[in-house]
């Protein structure tokens, strides 16, 4: 499979049709919620339900966001490159739903719910933080700003990591009942910072 893609890849044709699949297929989530909410099947809590489900799917794509490195030196999948760009700005799209959802159906858009949220749920502040990171690293990822920046622009896109935290975090504050999902996902975490670290440390002794 892997090497039969990086053949589809050797040809316009075949990353064109590839490049059109990698845009379409992240936006399946979001229709399965929308045919959801259509077959009244979102659960007893229906705004409960929309907003983890989209939350998910944004710490899902910043996860694959991050993955593309490690699988590109690891195991040669240097295609994968191509589409880092559109997973992580796939990654602000389902984050932002995220968070206009939780302000449509769980606070309605009250100003004096919103100011109660964030002076008295920290899981609120962390999570905006992590959001505002996002929104920074998706207007400067375009190659305008990677031109402007220079070499501050890498520096400004390693915000990714603390992000992946504050947006780990946010994810454990948020559970209420069972912790096996949140191991899951925090052992994922480890395992793409953790690989990044130690890459590090072999470059260093290298040099």
């Amino acid at each position: 499979m892997v090497l039969s893609l990086a053949a589809v890849h050797r040809s316009p044709r075949g990353r064109r049709v590839f490049w059109w699949l990698m845009l379409i297929w992240p936006l399946l989530p979001l229709g399965w919620l929308v045919a959801a909410g259509f077959r009244q099947a979102l659960g007893a809590d229906p705004a409960q339900t929309i907003v983890t489900f989209l939350g998910l799917w944004a710490l899902r794509f910043l996860f694959m966001t991050l993955a593309v490195t490690p699988c590109r030196r690891l195991f040669g999948w240097n295609w994968l490159q191509r589409y880092r760009r559109m997973l992580g700005l796939y990654t602000l799209f389902y984050a932002t739903l995220h968070l206009f959802a939780f302000v449509t159906f769980i606070l309605g858009w009250r100003a004096d719910l919103i100011a109660r949220e964030l002076a008295e749920r920290p899981y609120i502040i962390v999570g905006f933080g992590a959001w505002i990171g996002l929104v920074a690293l998706g207007i400067t990822s375009t190659r305008g700003w990677v031109r402007r920046l220079g070499r501050r622009w890498q520096q400004l896109h390693y915000l990714v990591y603390p992000i992946a935290l504050l947006a780990m975090l946010h994810f454990i504050w948020l559970i209420r009942a069972g912790y096996g999902e949140v191991l899951v996902y925090g052992l994922i975490l480890l395992a793409l910072l953790g690989y990044r670290v130690g890459h590090r440390l072999r470059r260093a002794r290298s040099n």
